[in-house]
């Protein structure tokens, strides 16, 4: 079958190189039907860095770090976090840690007027499942420039997905502390070596 689709698609492709003047164009304007992967890349594969804080603090405590170009970290809970292992997983989220409530964060005007500075390991939020609750933290120093609001009305968005709806934070950190902190945390292929071991 799949053969079938491929050899269809050279003929076509073929015929559509006959009929343009220039085919060095042509190939450069449409991709071979063998070279497309199976499966098309993500959003996140294609716009972002993938690093990951593996035991962050405390064993188990698994997050993510997604790095625009533009140089905004995304920071959510790596699928591998103990909070989705428990029954039930994520039942409740709470940005209201210490002395702020992080949920209240207004940042305006282009210099980020309003946000928060925060360490790597200033906590962001408290995830809460049926038995336990834990801190998630920044795992970057920078100013944090909005939290996932629609957490507090739909935490089930962290257990079905907690790599894209369901994000925590955005943060804006300084290039020179993303070179710090980016030693510390691993790739993608370096993580999955890493939890495939455990």
């Amino acid at each position: 079958m799949t053969e079938q689709i491929f050899d269809e698609a050279k003929n076509v492709e073929e015929r559509n190189e006959q009929e343009v003047e220039d085919p060095e164009l042509y190939r450069l304007l449409v991709p071979n039907a063998e070279d497309l992967p199976l499966v098309p890349t993500s959003a996140i594969e294609s716009n972002f860095v993938s690093y990951f804080a593996p035991d962050f603090m405390k064993p188990g405590h698994d997050q993510y770090v997604y790095r625009h170009p533009n140089g905004l970290c995304v920071i959510g809970l790596a699928a591998t976090h103990v909070a989705f292992k428990e029954e039930g997983g994520i039942t409740a989220i709470d940005f209201n840690v210490g002395k702020s409530d992080r949920s209240g964060l207004k940042v305006t005007g282009k210099r980020k007027r309003n946000a928060q500075h925060l360490e790597s390991n200033s906590a962001l939020c408290k995830v809460c499942t049926k038995d336990a609750t834990y801190i998630v933290r920044c795992c970057v120093k920078g100013s944090l420039l909005e939290v996932n609001d629609r957490l507090i009305k739909q935490p089930e968005l962290l257990n079905t997905a907690a790599d894209r709806e369901g994000y925590i934070a955005i943060i804006m950190p300084k290039p020179a502390d993303w070179l710090k902190v980016k030693d510390s945390l691993l790739g993608l292929e370096e993580y999955k070596k890493l939890r495939e071991v455990l």
